[in-house]
């Protein structure tokens, strides 16, 4: 047992890269994940929104690593990090480590208030993604059976908060729904009366994108039937729908969370100084600082992906996006840095590689970024299919992904228009808005 242990918390992009690299290292890999999958969170809209089953964009993460006989993965949540002693405990038992990366990803964050959650969940896991489908969906067939023409209104209006990637995604797979998919699928109704309203507190769509490609993407969306509302802050969010700063009401039956994400609370057991967004400062190496005037004491410890409040220093002054290729670049970065101290190797600075930045909205639309280029529409929606299949963890999702969407270009089809019953009606009683939500879970799928 003298071989250096290395443990891994987090099983997303940060923490599944660097595991692998390290197959070959001469060291023993322990990877813990609170869920046995590793998920594909770009695509998790697609799941929301029918286009997608939730095994075409998640992989067992004992699949991922099963031919690695370094590593073991425990499916277990992580409760508290010992930095000073270098202990890891869970519910289960606690284990001491030789190097630690730290991936525990984020969570949604409603600034202030968790209980708009009850009403307008957000989207960080397959279960929020079959929340939100369960609501979109039943909204639809509650609507065939409301006689009342202004309670049909409220039902079929759909209010997304948030105009960044998430929000934007959403809106676009939303008016899709409804006036392609459903078309021509009730008796009482027509689906396209749907209203689909966009609520962003900002002056623009996707900040961090350029300004162009916020305009060309509120273009799209107002093409697509979306209403786009700019400069409105949210005061509240209740059984009505979303209370905007000033007055003013959107009557929504379905309100979507996508403004906002924080930090995994792991962070917070660390002693360190936390950021804004509860994430954990860290040098150019990628090790947590303790605080502003505190030289950094724990350099056997990497903080990857959202979890990292990056240095400036390792993106020429610039912020590094919460992005897929920055998570993995940050894995493998800090498996390689593990293997050079292990053969006596200086370690080198992190460096951020900029990849760029791609958003779809609707069908055969998107906004790409790419270092100086931007550009968007049909070549910048090819890009993103092809970059996305590419990212997928296995052979098997990147196969059933394109069939699907090959199958939905021709059909207008979405597969994944199953509504998994809970128990319980939507919208819920006025006395449940901060009832937690019921465990949900998605019919057993076959697989080769």
């Amino acid at each position: 047992m003298t071989i250096p242990h290395v443990v891994i918390i987090g099983g997303g992009f940060a923490g599944i890269t660097c595991a692998r690299r390290l197959k070959a290292a001469k060291v023993r890999v322990t990877l813990f994940d609170s869920r046995n999958h590793h998920l594909f969170q770009p695509l998790l809209y697609q799941v929301a929104t029918a286009a997608l089953s939730a095994p075409d964009i998640a992989a067992p993460i004992r699949n991922l690593l099963a031919k690695q006989k370094n590593a073991t993965v425990l499916a277990r949540a992580v409760d508290h990090v010992d930095l000073p002693n270098k202990r890891v405990v869970f519910d289960g038992g606690e284990v001491h480590y030789d190097q630690l990366v730290l991936a525990a990803g984020a969570v949604n964050f409603y600034y202030g208030h968790p209980e708009w959650e009850a009403w307008a969940p957000g989207l960080k896991t397959i279960d929020d993604a079959f929340e939100i489908r369960r609501r979109v969906l039943g909204a639809f067939e509650e609507a065939e059976l409301e006689a009342d023409p202004e309670l049909r209104k409220e039902v079929l209006t759909f209010a997304v908060v948030g105009g960044g990637a998430t929000g934007v995604e959403l809106a676009g797979a939303l008016a899709e729904i409804a006036t392609r998919t459903m078309r021509k699928q009730f008796q009482h109704f027509d689906p396209e009366d749907a209203r689909i309203v966009l609520i962003e507190g900002g002056s623009r769509l996707l900040n961090g994108f350029p300004d162009e490609l916020g305009l060309a993407a509120k273009a799209r969306l107002t093409k697509l039937g979306v209403e786009v509302r700019l400069d409105s802050r949210v005061e509240k969010i209740d059984r009505d729908g979303v209370h905007l700063v000033g007055g003013s009401l959107v009557l929504a039956r379905t309100c979507l969370w996508g403004a906002g994400i924080t930090a995994s609370p792991l962070g917070k057991t660390l002693g360190v100084t936390l950021d804004r967004g509860g994430r954990v400062p860290t040098d150019d190496h990628l090790h947590p600082v303790a605080d502003a005037t505190t030289p950094t004491t724990y350099s056997d410890v990497f903080v990857c992906g959202d979890m990292a409040a990056v240095s400036p220093k390792c993106n020429d002054g610039k912020p590094i996006p919460g992005v897929a290729p920055a998570d993995i670049q940050m894995g493998k970065y800090a498996a390689d840095q593990i293997v050079a101290r292990l053969k006596g190797k200086p370690t080198e600075p992190y460096r951020y590689f900029d990849k760029g930045q791609l958003a779809t909205i609707g069908r055969a639309s998107a906004v790409a970024a790419l270092g100086k280029w931007k550009f968007h529409g049909r070549f910048a929606w090819l890009l993103w299919v092809v970059v996305h299949i590419l990212y997928l963890a296995s052979f098997r999702n990147r196969v059933v992904v394109l069939f699907e969407w090959a199958w939905a270009w021709f059909s207008w089809s979405r597969p994944g228009r199953i509504i998994l019953e809970r128990g319980k009606r939507w919208p819920p009683p006025a006395d449940a808005a901060t009832a937690p939500p019921a465990e949900a879970s998605e019919p057993p799928t076959a697989t080769p």
